[in-house]
């Protein structure tokens, strides 16, 4: 991908090596026996989950809520738990074979495609009332005025390729009639704090900011002149992705398939049982506090499971264009992003059986 106009600081997380060898020592390569005949990418997808089968999971917050829920120890095969959350990390797991799925926003899979790394999504979440419960809001640092979308012209601006901070701020600067040669994108992380603290700092103007840290920045620092804007833009895809090799294994499809089912049924009980979630998961596992948490419940509102990906994939196909011609990537097929078999595995879980 070529490097925008900007200040390039490139960082590559050390946990994450040290994680990887671990992960890839205790990886099986399947579940269905030896030699057995690959499924085909219009196969229908497998029921019964030989014994013996395996999974790899990168899906932290959902092992927290199958926890909560009773849920985790009623898998027909055994998963093995992997700390692994965002797209760099879980695509360069995948490239180790130490991870079978992994939870992400939407731009991962286009990325994973763009570097030579063919994935599927196989289960897709969103938010009802989008707009009202965005994902991201803008910090401005203390000192910057920007009061509008078209006050960015001239801003430093925190961009991280690959994830979906990245492609908000290349939405957001479209929606504002601006290119990347308006401002000046300075690469960054998006992990952890270091947007809130570069913006206190004044190393950038602008950063797309998300969950606790929003009510922490203008907390923080809003007696400086720290302010949020919101971009008025959906932000709010979540997906479960594979590499397209593991579901060419009958075993590890049928697994995922029950996956899917649990993790949509996951996200129904966090939503419906607020008190326990904020306990369990944002303050016991988390460390946050539970004001936090309840911030968190409430900005996020109610999760949408189609049972059509359709619509999503129009508004996906909208996000491969824009980073094609921003980043010089080929353009993409976004429908072929995705295994439709699993379209509707998520919503007929909830109508079948619910929380």
């Amino acid at each position: 991908m070529p490097a925008p106009t900007s200040k390039l600081r490139k960082r590559r997380p050390l946990a994450l090596f040290l994680l990887l060898p671990l992960l890839a020592a205790c990886a099986q390569t399947g579940g269905a026996e030896a030699g057995a005949p690959a499924l085909a990418p219009d196969a229908p997808l497998p029921t019964s989950v030989p014994q013996g089968t395996k999974l790899i999971v990168g899906d932290p917050s959902t092992k927290v809520a199958l926890q909560l829920s009773g849920e985790i120890d009623k898998f027909s095969f055994t998963i093995e738990w992997a700390n692994v959350t965002g797209g760099p990390q879980t695509s360069e797991a995948f490239r180790a074979n130490a991870l079978d799925v992994g939870a992400v926003a939407e731009i991962p899979a286009i990325h994973a495609t763009w570097t030579g790394l063919p994935v599927k999504i196989i289960a897709s979440k969103f938010r009802k009332d989008p707009l009202d419960h965005p994902t991201y809001e803008l910090g401005i640092a203390p000192g910057v005025t920007v009061k509008t979308l078209a006050d960015l012209r001239g801003k430093k601006i925190a961009y991280s390729p690959g994830q979906a901070q990245g492609a908000l701020v290349l939405k957001v600067l479209a929606k504002a009639g601006l290119t990347k040669n308006d401002v000046s994108l300075v690469e960054l992380p998006s992990t952890g704090d270091v947007y809130p603290n570069a913006l206190a700092s004044r190393q950038v103007d602008v950063a797309p900011i998300g969950g606790v840290n929003i009510k922490r920045y203008t907390t923080k620092w809003g007696r400086d002149g720290a302010t949020t804007l919101r971009h008025g833009l959906r932000d709010d895809p979540s997906h479960l992705y594979v590499r397209t090799s593991t579901l060419e294994d009958p075993a590890k499809a049928a697994a995922l398939r029950e996956y899917v089912a649990a993790w949509a049924r996951a996200s129904r009980w966090a939503y419906e049982h607020p008190k326990e979630w904020i306990d369990g998961y944002y303050v016991k596992d988390q460390g946050l506090s539970a004001a936090d948490g309840q911030y968190l419940v409430d900005v996020s509102g109610e999760p949408d499971l189609p049972a059509d990906w359709s619509e999503a994939i129009v508004r996906h196909q909208e996000t491969v264009d824009l980073l094609a011609k921003e980043t010089g990537n080929p353009p993409l097929k976004a429908q072929d992003l995705y295994d439709l078999r699993f379209q509707s595995v998520g919503a007929d879980a909830l109508k079948d059986g619910g929380a």
